[in-house]
């Protein structure tokens, strides 16, 4: 039978995801209700200018004093759709400690301080989800969670970032520089007036963490992820993929070391083969490609972001919190049981493409050659190319001065070690600059 009292439920935020998340509530409360076991009631929302023209969205359930909603002692369930790390750290608080479960899509600060939230969560016997906080629409959360809490995972590789994956999609579909596709991105809504966050990788380091925390059983911080951006991707950079038979990706990459004892967390570009079921996720799409023992490997791949995408994993959380409030226990947790360390970037195991101006004249090759076997990495191929009338091998010559290009990829090493050999490189007196670098990975 359904109950019949209503589980109240607090919005903190109506933007363009709290105001989607409202008019599902409102508009579907008799589903909602069948698929809860009990009828759900909007008890209010928080926002800061109540006076704001909101279609759909009831004006007496407005207030702008978060504070005193969180705390009104009879609210089931905190939806935090607001952002950021205060106040939002403190509301989310105060509502474990008045005995509210919270659904949260706040990347950041789960990234940031998810460990004590999860601790008082647990404290105060109510829920904490956040499916919307990674990849938006995608179910990717409760599965690793969930689905495959009985497996070993071993790595989650994946595209996280819409604005990012548009911004790459076009340069390769076009051949566009980088500012031009973003500022196609811009005009199309799908990068934000200061797209630092997503061009910068900070938005999709903050979900690698919480990706690496919730595969690995550890916990990860998003100090604990290497980044790197795209904005130094160049259209020479997408060329040079295309004749590898590959695409650049923006990658949040998690491991598990192989002898199992550590874990890596990174997000940078990376050139992936056109085989890789990555390589095919275009526009402002997201995917994540999951590697378990058992399971083999697993695809995610849906809208990342949005209004619409974004409230319907909210409210996926909001029915679990509420059925658990029904049934008077918690769903899952945080599981760090493991506490295995992070390690840095530079015992990450990989490949190199690394582009190179060069002197366009005899012995070049040799010298650069020499330098990855000081470093004991090993090159898997070259392709070298004079930029005035060409040269195939270091027994053309031209005339003192010319240049040419030089590209080389190399087999897997520390990240380390083929760091060390590009600084080695650039000291050469032959080696004019280092025009790009980027990893291969995917393969």
């Amino acid at each position: 039978m359904m109950r019949t009292r209503p589980l109240k439920v607090a919005l903190l935020g109506c933007g363009v995801v709290g105001s989607e998340v409202t008019r599902i509530i409102t508009t579907q409360t008799a589903d909602l209700a069948a698929r809860i076991g009990a009828p759900i009631e909007l008890a209010g929302i928080a926002v800061r200018r109540p006076n704001r023209v909101r279609s759909g969205v009831p004006a007496e359930l407005l207030t702008t004093d978060a504070t005193a909603l969180v705390k009104r002692g009879d609210i089931d369930v905190v939806v935090e759709v607001i952002g950021g790390i205060e106040p939002v750290r403190t509301l989310i608080t105060s509502a474990f400690e008045h005995g509210a479960s919270v659904v949260s899509a706040n990347k950041a600060l789960l990234a940031a301080d998810g460990a004590s939230l999860h601790a008082k969560a647990v404290e105060h016997g109510v829920d904490l989800y956040y499916e919307a906080a990674v990849a938006g629409a995608i179910p990717l959360i409760r599965p690793l969670r969930e689905s495959l809490a009985g497996d070993k995972v071993n790595r989650v590789l994946g595209i996280v970032n819409g604005t990012t994956n548009f911004i790459l999609d076009k340069m390769d579909s076009t051949g566009a520089g980088y500012s031009e596709a973003l500022d196609e991105a811009t005009a199309l809504g799908y990068a934000e007036a200061d797209p630092t966050a997503d061009v910068e990788g900070f938005d999709a380091a903050a979900k690698a963490a919480i990706l690496a925390g919730i595969a690995f059983h550890t916990r990860v911080t998003i100090d604990d992820v290497h980044r790197e951006g795209l904005t130094e991707v160049t259209a020479a950079d997408i060329a040079s993929a295309k004749k590898m038979g590959c695409t650049v990706k923006l990658l949040a990459i998690c491991e598990r070391a192989r002898d199992g004892r550590s874990v890596t967390a990174r997000v940078h570009p990376a050139m992936i083969p056109l085989s890789h079921p990555l390589a095919s996720v275009r526009g402002a799409y997201n995917a994540v490609f999951v590697e378990a023992e058992a399971a083999g490997q697993l695809m995610f791949y849906g809208p990342g972001a949005g209004g619409a995408p974004t409230a319907s994993a909210v409210l996926g959380d909001l029915v679990a919190a509420c059925r658990n409030k029904l049934a008077a226990t918690t769903g899952a947790g945080e599981s760090a049981y493991t506490q295995l360390p992070v390690s840095p970037m530079g015992d990450v195991v990989t490949r190199y493409h690394i582009s190179l101006d060069v002197a366009d004249k005899p012995g070049v090759l040799a010298q650069v050659a020499t330098v990855f076997a000081e470093h004991d990495v090993s090159i898997d191929t070259v392709r070298q190319q004079g930029r005035n009338q060409g040269i195939g091998d270091d027994a053309a010559v031209e005339k003192e001065g010319g240049e040419a290009s030089l590209v080389v990829v190399t087999h897997r090493a520390p990240d380390a070690a083929l760091s060390a050999t590009v600084s080695s490189l650039r000291k050469l007196d032959t080696v004019r600059g280092v025009a790009s670098i980027m990893r291969v990975e995917g393969e």
